[in-house]
């Protein structure tokens, strides 16, 4: 007869596995060389545990970058819930950049894993999340309709190439207010 799993063990399971993604990310982005071991000691867990989740480097960071890219696509309607569209897309765009100092970070990493593969299963759902924003602004008046979703996120491109430094964070939020100016309803 099987025996029932101890009660909380998926709880348990759930819980480890949030708290390797969550140090994979702070690991990976300090360090883009990051071990697997030194993730696994990072997250006070065994590494029987982390491999049990992640079996190899490339699924932990594909999974990392899985995990932000639904929080950036989640975080487009929930945004809007508590600000007006054009301040809904500052903080979604402010999201977006703090992704990009994180990418920038991983990029080491990036390139060990399948980089297309990565392009190819974010792209739509951050596009989708974008066209979310400024359908938003246009409806309620504020942004201009003849930008699209795919057009802002080519236009947002930079947020991937500056230089990450003490300045950067000034630097952001400078160019996002020029993007939102441009897209503003005159």
């Amino acid at each position: 007869m099987p025996t029932q799993p101890a009660a909380g063990t998926r709880r348990d399971s759930a819980r480890n596995r949030e708290l390797i993604l969550d140090t994979a990310r702070a690991a990976l982005a300090e360090d883009g060389d990051a071990t697997m071991h030194a993730v696994a000691k990072a997250a006070g867990v065994g590494q029987a545990t982390l491999y049990r989740h992640f079996p190899t480097r490339e699924a932990l960071v594909l999974a990392v970058h899985r995990h932000d890219v639904d929080e950036l696509v989640r975080a487009a309607p929930q945004l809007l819930g508590q600000h007006p569209p054009v301040e809904a897309l500052r903080a979604w765009l402010d999201l977006l950049a703090r992704y990009g100092r994180i990418k920038h970070g991983l990029s080491g990493a990036f390139h060990a894993a399948t980089h297309a593969q990565l392009a190819e299963e974010g792209y739509q759902p951050v596009v989708g999340a974008i066209a979310t924003l400024l359908a938003a602004g246009v409806a309620e008046g504020s942004l201009r309709d003849d930008v699209g979703a795919e057009e802002l996120l080519l236009l947002v491109g930079f947020l991937w190439r500056l230089e990450v430094d003490a300045e950067r964070d000034r630097r952001v939020a400078a160019l996002l207010d020029v993007v939102l100016s441009g897209l503003a309803r005159r």
